[in-house]
């Protein structure tokens, strides 16, 4: 080992231990703290008053660092694209770091949400709370597991076209070939859909092509491609060889034409332009810095792909944790806690570089120092078992019932014990709209895609179908997965579809566990 690095993991040790030992001073010295009751959703008991350094702290340290050892040889993740990210940093002013912090009381960071991650033999679970509540859950696994290539680059070569499916299959190097469908090839014509040609015409069998996953296989499917690449960025989406220009709807009017500006001048002139929701209040030169590193990235596919043989792995996405921080971290979290030594020193090295203003808001959870473990503390594993169970119950009573079938998912709204206080419209009516916020968030916590049919009870007043699926669509409205919903027919039956990419929370959850 140089010089060098090894001052450089010495450095990373104080670090942590510098931030252990903050910790232990703010949980302070008296007896409570180690006399902690345990909490809904333990699966182990408290410590035993006067026996919580019972164990050898040496050697239980010593195993936990050789299984974290085991683990980091596991990752063969996307250390490219994360040391992509430090290139061209830049200082910001305190104004601009004031602007992105959010608000504080009492030296904490205030915030809706926060993302817990704990890793495990070699599998990283991460879960995101609003307050208590749990709002997604993730399993990720190595970055070369073929079910984890979702937003992966390839050099595909066709393997077969079906004119009557309007698709072709593709062997991008995994066990299942993928598909790509009409609607998804790279057309000159950017005027949509009606222009992309006939996929007989666009595709020939043993044709290379570039193209990008879009979702991931799924059972016996394998994954859906497309031809239309995008990079993401923490600021920008770049689409090459695209005309595309475009905003995040979620910004307001002022702050989208103050980026529109921006955009105008640092926009390549051959490709195209997403700016994302993470770019409020960022500045004209963080944004052509994004914009350049993308522009690299696309330029080092091109050269991969002139060399390669198909099939080959020309870009993969970063793990998990860094999309999830990549693509969600704002000032809106009060926090990322990790429970890895090893993931929280690149988490921590990551976020310095894409998010400064947010770096102090991640923290490490020390399961050698802690009571309990991090998804115990946050209440994550009692949530994760009530979301694999079919029936839930809402707040005054009610329940949902939460079927999956072979072509869509079923939910049923019931009054259950609700019997209201007036009469019986109003206890519908109410019992629906508990209904309806629990139902987006069901969906976004299970996952669940394709075609989900809502049977909520039936209401005589149309204002108050009106108001629950008004309040439907607000709640939906948070969930940055695609959904579509149709109005409540006349069976009382409400339509919608989610795109779906994964898996699910069950079969996520079964992965998490073998």
């Amino acid at each position: 080992m140089s010089e060098q690095a090894e001052a450089h993991k010495n450095g990373a040790k104080a670090h942590v231990e510098s931030n252990r030992e903050t910790k232990r001073r703010d949980s302070g010295n008296s007896e409570n703290s180690e006399n902690k009751k345990p909490k809904i959703g333990d699966t182990r008991p408290a410590p035993v008053a006067g026996q919580a350094g019972k164990n050898s702290p040496e050697s239980e340290g010593k195993n936990t660092n050789r299984r974290r050892r085991k683990r980091r040889k596991s990752r063969t993740n996307a250390d490219n694209n994360r040391s992509a990210a430090g290139a061209g940093k830049i200082e910001l002013d305190e104004a601009n770091l004031r602007k992105r912090r959010g608000q504080e009381r009492k030296g904490k960071a205030v915030g809706r949400y926060t993302m817990a991650v704990h890793v495990e033999d070699g599998v990283t679970q991460i879960a995101t709370l609003e307050g208590r509540s749990l709002l997604e859950f993730f399993v990720s696994q190595p970055a070369d597991n073929v079910s984890e290539i979702h937003g992966n680059v390839y050099l595909g070569r066709v393997e077969n076209v079906l004119p009557g499916m309007e698709a072709a299959f593709v062997d991008i190097g995994t066990p299942k070939n993928a598909v790509l469908y009409q609607s998804d090839l790279l057309s000159e014509n950017e005027s949509g859909k009606k222009g992309a040609p006939r996929i007989e015409e666009a595709l020939k069998n043993k044709q290379v092509i570039i193209c990008q996953v879009t979702k991931n296989p799924i059972a016996h499917k394998g994954a859906r491609l497309t031809q239309e690449v995008s990079l993401a960025g923490r600021f920008v989406v770049l689409v090459p060889n695209s005309s595309t220009f475009g905003i995040s709807k979620r910004l307001h009017e002022k702050e989208r034409k103050r980026l529109r500006q921006i955009l105008e001048k640092a926009k390549p002139s051959e490709h195209g332009v997403i700016v994302r929701t993470a770019a409020e209040n960022i500045t004209k030169q963080e944004i052509q810095i994004d914009v350049e590193r993308l522009v690299a990235q696309w330029k080092e596919i091109e050269s991969m792909a002139s060399k390669a043989s198909a099939p080959a792995l020309l870009h993969r996405e970063p793990e998990m944790p860094f999309r999830v921080m990549r693509e969600e971290f704002n000032k809106q979290y009060r926090s990322v806690v990790v429970d890895d030594e090893g993931l929280y020193l690149e988490a921590s090295k990551y976020l310095e570089t894409v998010a400064p203003a947010l770096a102090d808001r991640i923290e490490f959870h020390d399961p050698a120092g802690e009571d309990l473990p991090l998804f115990e503390k946050l209440y994550v594993n009692e949530q994760l078992t009530k979301a694999l169970d079919s029936k839930v119950w809402l707040p005054s009573g009610g329940s949902l019932i939460i079927e999956h079938t072979e072509a869509l998912t079923v939910i049923d709204v019931n009054t259950g014990k609700n019997v209201g206080s007036s009469n019986l419209e109003e206890t519908v009516y109410k019992n629906n709209l508990e209904a309806a916020k629990e139902v987006a968030r069901q969906l976004r916590l299970r996952d669940i895609g394709g075609i989900i049919v809502i049977d909520f009870v039936d209401m005589e007043i149309q204002k108050n179908r009106d108001d629950v699926l008004r309040v439907f669509r607000e709640a939906l409205s948070r969930d940055k997965t695609r959904t579509q919903v149709l109005g409540i027919s006349e069976l009382g039956l409400v339509e919608m579809t989610r795109k779906r990419i994964g898996e699910g929370l069950l079969q996520s959850y079964e992965k998490a566990q073998n």
